[in-house]
């Protein structure tokens, strides 16, 4: 029979003991590992009056693998007095597969039997009255020990392997992260003990975002949350995990996942602005262009224009914060009717589109003619325009009449209506749209002219003032002019501004020639100047003159100075 007595806090160790049958020894082998009363309680421990009487078999079951009994755990009553055994150190990590050495100390009776009860591979390598020093090698997991003793309490001690953890990961980032959008970033972390010194950090480059202690699970995950801004586009994120043993004598260590790139992006709310031609006529070509602003980055936004079901073939301009998209329209007969026109700007993983219309349609040409297109001076001149039937055509100038597709006019042309335009107007209603059409068409007048508006008969000037000489001839073809003193040849300086001489005044005779034929006119120039005799009584022998005209100033004046008046 063998004595045992249930634990309960108001049961004194020494209380009556309860028989129980031997065959039940088996059964009551309790886990060393996990006590139900504080390990600073002396009890559990085998009182040493019943220890010899305890079977060999049962015996080692007290200090071997432990039992699971679904029994109420019973306890062995203690011995008496404070006598006890103690480990040294009380906790240890030591690096995974390495060797730590355990002190197993008592302080009852020196002649007991004590020693230490691991499942490791153990080696004594010291002594003493009391002590024990045992070296324990290839430690893979967390293991306790039990310092143990025929006639003191048994203890107990933690030991824990340290190991880093075999991989850390940050979890995948979104292809694109909306700016001020709350981002989840997620650590995974496989391995690593104790899990109780182990931390991980999240970093934005080399900067500390975050820090939380790494939890159980395998692999073991860790949860941020980070609002990312415009400067974190392409910024790298990572993980750390964090081992540190600094308290345990040993270093802090440290590994860091691979960095992943964060792509950030601004899309406004906005859609873009289009800006097309409400109608193409066939035949020609206008241009469409679609913008955004306020977007970011604009050089990785993708831009579409697309009519009907045809994309456009479309230049793209990036600035900061905007983007332009440019294209043609081009207008086929096969394509007339009503088109739709779509402008999107994607960006991350959102799009914004702006539709409209385009109407291609058909025009027929507006026909203007002049007849004849170029006359001579006082010729009647028919100027017509005209379109479709179904159109309006105006003609400026042309008198009031009712509105068709067809506007004539008739004029008696004159040099003064060379280069006179006129004006053809064309219009043609499409889907409650008014289109016009316009053309302008020039009258040519063929004659010559050099008369007294262009070209002045006589100057006179003072001599020495700065004047310019004018004269021009007119016509169509333009003709050619030359200005030649009568006499000896000498050309008139025309449209110079210079100070005139005497030497200029003269006749001349102006001749403009064109394939029209040539006209001529007679131009004279007058010079007032004031001038000396040589000498007294020469003057009226002599009197001064200018080249085509006497001067009458200077005759005087010199008469006047000698006595002669």
């Amino acid at each position: 029979m063998i004595l045992l007595t249930s634990f309960s806090p108001n049961l004194s160790p020494y209380s009556s003991p309860v028989t129980l049958p031997q065959d039940l020894c088996t059964c009551c082998c309790f886990s060393w590992r996990s006590f139900p009363f504080p390990l600073e309680w002396p009890a559990s421990a085998l009182h040493p009056s019943l220890y010899s009487h305890i079977p060999q078999s049962p015996r080692h079951c007290l200090f071997s693998h432990p039992l699971s009994c679904r029994t109420t755990p019973l306890l062995l009553i203690p011995g008496p007095g404070g006598a006890r055994t103690s480990v040294y150190p009380s906790k240890a990590i030591i690096p995974r597969g390495g060797s730590q050495r355990v002190n197993c100390s008592i302080s009852c009776d020196q002649k007991a039997t004590f020693g230490l009860e691991t499942e490791l591979t153990k080696k004594e390598v010291d002594r003493g009255n009391n002590w024990k020093v045992f070296e324990l090698s290839d430690v893979q997991e967390d293991i306790s020990l039990l310092c143990y003793s025929n006639s003191c309490p048994v203890h107990t001690t933690p030991l824990s392997p340290a190991g880093f953890p075999e991989h850390v990961e940050l979890a995948p980032l979104p292809l694109w992260q909306p700016v001020g959008e709350d981002l989840n970033l997620s650590c995974q972390v496989s391995g690593g003990a104790p899990r109780d010194h182990l931390s991980v950090v999240l970093l934005r480059g080399e900067e500390e975002l975050g820090r939380q202690p790494l939890g159980k699970g395998e692999p073991a995950e860790v949860r941020f949350t980070v609002q990312p801004r415009r400067e974190d586009h392409g910024t790298s994120f990572s993980c750390r995990w964090e081992l540190d043993l600094r308290s345990q004598g040993l270093e802090l260590f440290q590994n860091t996942s691979a960095p992943r790139k964060l792509q950030t992006y601004v899309l406004p709310s906005t859609d873009p602005h289009l800006e097309a031609p409400t109608v193409v006529e066939v035949g020609s070509r206008w241009p469409v262009k679609c913008m955004l602003d306020g977007l970011f980055p604009a050089s990785d936004a993708e831009v579409y224009l697309v009519l009907g079901d045809q994309r456009l073939e479309t230049s793209i301009t990036y600035h900061d914060y905007s983007v332009l998209a440019e294209a043609w329209i081009e207008g086929h007969e096969e394509e007339e009717g009503t088109k739709s026109l779509k402008c999107s700007v994607s960006l991350g993983n959102e799009i914004r589109k702006t539709r409209g219309s385009v109407i291609i349609c058909g025009f027929p040409a507006l026909s203007g003619t002049l007849s004849p297109p170029e006359v001579s001076g006082w010729t009647t001149v028919t100027v017509e325009c005209e379109a479709h039937a179904a159109t309006v055509v105006t003609l400026n100038g042309a008198p009031a009449g009712p509105l068709g597709p067809r506007a004539q006019l008739q004029l008696n042309a004159s040099a003064q209506d060379n280069g006179r335009g006129f004006s053809c107007s064309a219009e043609l209603e499409v889907a409650e749209l008014v289109v016009q059409k316009h053309q302008t068409l020039e009258l040519r007048v063929l004659c010559r002219q050099l008369d007294q508006r262009v070209c002045l008969g006589k100057w006179t000037w003072q001599e020495g003032s700065e004047q310019t000489l004018k004269c021009e001839a007119l016509g169509n073809p333009i003709p050619k002019l030359n200005c030649s003193r009568k006499g000896d040849g000498a050309s008139l300086p025309i449209r110079d501004l210079r100070p005139v001489k005497r030497e200029v005044a003269g006749t001349y005779l102006c001749r403009a020639t064109s394939a029209r034929g040539e006209v001529t006119r007679e131009v004279v120039v007058n010079m007032l100047c004031e001038c000396w005799s040589l000498g007294p009584g020469r003057d009226s022998e002599l009197p001064l003159q200018v080249q085509g005209v006497q001067s009458l100033v200077g005759v005087l004046r010199s008469r006047m100075l000698y006595g002669q008046a």
